[in-house]
């Protein structure tokens, strides 16, 4: 009886290592599903932040057009005011 036992035991080692190895890998997998929802929780965060990102270069881009026209328009005007003061000294003469 005493050999039974010790088969037995000498039998359930290699199943006993197998269980745990299985287990290591189901604690592996749920690490590894965590990790992934995490990645894809911050690529979606990122996503939104980029998106966010281009609306705010188009709309500075917008200003910038906006700026270089009001700053050529400024230069006309100037250039509008300095005849028109010529003509007055001209007139002054």
């Amino acid at each position: 009886m005493a050999k039974t036992s010790a088969m037995r035991s000498v039998e359930l080692e290699p199943i006993d290592r197998l269980e745990e190895k299985l287990k290591r890998l189901v604690s592996m997998v749920d690490q590894m599903k965590a990790e992934q929802s995490t990645a894809a929780e911050e690529n979606e965060r990122l996503s939104r932040e980029i998106e966010a990102m281009r609306a705010r270069l188009a709309a500075h881009e917008g200003l910038a057009s906006e700026l270089a026209a009001l700053k050529e328009e400024r230069d006309v005007i100037r250039g509008r005011v300095t005849d028109m003061l010529g003509q007055l000294e001209a007139l002054n003469l």
